[in-house]
């Protein structure tokens, strides 16, 4: 009986250990702060790419809204700012090579959103930098998507993912 006692009593102090660390993770002041500027980032490609695609984008041949996007996601880059890109969550890429998830993270952000999840992230350090790397999703948001996404009518849910990586703002 004091075995099974121990035991519980052990158990019990690791699982609150394991709460009180991730609660120490979540409320960290730097990922609180670039998360919410990852929020407004993401509002605002959204709403720029819905912008473009219903006042300029009138037939397929036009440059995308996607297109112009990418080009914004560039730029932002080069200057160092972060970095964004569109990955595609289906298997019916328009350019494989380019949207298709590049690494571990992305392919559990696929998993994640298919399955319902609105966002994904995870703290990465690299070369003694802390980022924060946050996944949203893209669902089909009015009937102009497909008339380039044909494949996607009808569809619910998220089909692609704006994936960010974000220097933390400590």
């Amino acid at each position: 009986m004091k075995k099974r006692n121990y035991l519980f009593a052990l158990f019990i102090s690791i699982s609150m250990t394991l709460v009180l660390l991730h609660d120490a993770i979540a409320e960290d002041p730097a990922v609180t702060r670039t998360r919410h500027q990852v929020h407004m980032l993401d509002t605002l490609y959204k709403n720029a790419v819905v912008l473009i695609t219903d006042k300029y984008v009138t037939d397929p041949s036009v440059f995308s809204a996607a297109s112009a996007a990418g080009a914004l996601f560039q730029v932002m880059k080069d200057n160092g700012f972060h970095e964004v890109r569109l990955i595609g969550l289906t298997d019916v890429l328009i350019n494989p090579a380019v949207n298709n998830p590049q690494d571990a993270f992305e392919e559990e952000v696929k998993h994640k959103l298919l399955a319902g999840e609105a966002t994904h992230e995870e703290v990465v350090t690299i070369d003694g930098k802390r980022y924060l790397r946050m996944a949203t999703a893209v669902p089909v948001v009015m009937e102009r998507c497909v008339m380039c996404h044909a494949n996607f009518k009808g569809v619910d849910g998220a089909i692609g993912s704006l994936v960010y990586k974000v220097p933390l703002i400590e």
